[in-house]
């Protein structure tokens, strides 16, 4: 497949089945993110500090469950278990969902914090299928500054390296390292606007469109 499209969990539920809607019938696989089951998880961390393994593993069934609810929601979109079944799923002109448990039971090489979130494991299913990732969320990308503020700029373009002096970010902590490890890059862009996520998709892209390209330099 061509890309992988991560949509954040701050998308659940409406904006991300409205965005799958829009990819059903495209060269694409979706992987969904914890959002608020992870972010409890968090808070249930901070209290009762439960092993780095066992909130990974429970931030990744995060995952699996809003990847479900997806893939049954939205005509034309389908659970998948496996790169396989993903495309197979693919040559049927559905979208593959991934719930991605099973895939990462075994592999599963990324280390066990709350640095790395499904930013991160979407880049490394990614990497491992010759795919681009796309990162949708609720922002329009990276900024100089938190996005709120009233002079923050987005930035269209930005290395790897340079992240990882930017501190929080719409991204995980460990996403700029990974980038650099595989020499590779994604886009980051606001999901709210499909339009936005399938002209990049579809190599469409123009100075117009609002994104961050983070490359891994």
């Amino acid at each position: 497949m061509k890309w992988v499209v991560k949509i954040g969990g701050s998308l659940f539920p409406e904006d991300a089945v409205s965005l799958c809607k829009k990819l059903v019938g495209r060269d694409v696989m979706v992987i969904c993110g914890g959002g608020a089951l992870a972010n409890l998880l968090r808070d249930y961390d901070a209290r009762m500090k439960f092993s780095p393994t066992a909130t990974h593993r429970s931030a990744i069934l995060c995952m699996d469950i809003l990847g479900m609810l997806i893939s049954d929601n939205v005509p034309g979109a389908e659970g998948v278990y496996s790169p396989e079944n993903a495309e197979n799923t693919l040559k049927e002109g559905k979208l593959p969902v991934l719930i991605p448990s099973w895939l990462l039971e075994d592999l599963d090489p990324l280390e066990h914090s709350w640095r790395v979130t499904s930013d991160s494991l979407s880049l490394y299913i990614a990497h491992q299928l010759k795919a681009k990732l796309l990162i949708a969320t609720d922002v329009d990308g990276i900024y100089n500054q938190y996005p709120a503020d009233d002079d923050a700029k987005l930035i269209k373009y930005i290395s790897a390296k340079k992240l990882l002096t930017f501190g929080e970010t719409s991204v995980d902590d460990f996403l700029g390292e990974l980038l650099l490890q595989y020499k590779s890059e994604c886009y980051v862009i606001n999901g709210k606007y499909p339009e936005r996520v399938i002209s990049v998709i579809d190599g469409k892209s123009n100075k117009h469109i609002k994104y961050t390209l983070i490359g891994g330099t």
